[in-house]
């Protein structure tokens, strides 16, 4: 099969997927995607590529607070704990003292 045959082929195989996004952020995705040389469509394949490759969502997810979403429950787990449990002071010095202690 000839290399042109083999891309009519693949091309017939391709879907259309439509994705709603607001226009800030696509025309910031585009513009930063522009700047590495890919263009929008580009860039999905290789997200989908990765998805399929790694059988995962290949990002590195976050909070607005910078953590990722585990290490954020461990925080907030831990903080309700010490409510329950840790140690209570009245005054700032009061914390000064037991720390020196």
């Amino acid at each position: 099969m000839s290399l042109q045959m083999y891309k009519m082929r693949n091309m017939s195989a391709q879907q259309t997927i439509q994705i709603r996004i607001d226009k800030k952020t696509k025309d910031a995705a585009k513009k930063t995607l522009q700047e590495m040389g890919l263009d929008m469509s580009s860039a999905v394949k290789l997200f989908l590529t990765n998805v399929v490759n790694t059988q995962s969502i290949p990002l590195d997810l976050r909070t607005a607070n910078g953590f990722t979403l585990a290490q954020e429950r461990a925080m907030i787990a831990e903080t309700e704990e010490a409510k329950k449990t840790g140690k209570k002071f009245a005054t700032v010095e009061d914390l000064m003292k037991d720390l020196d202690n």
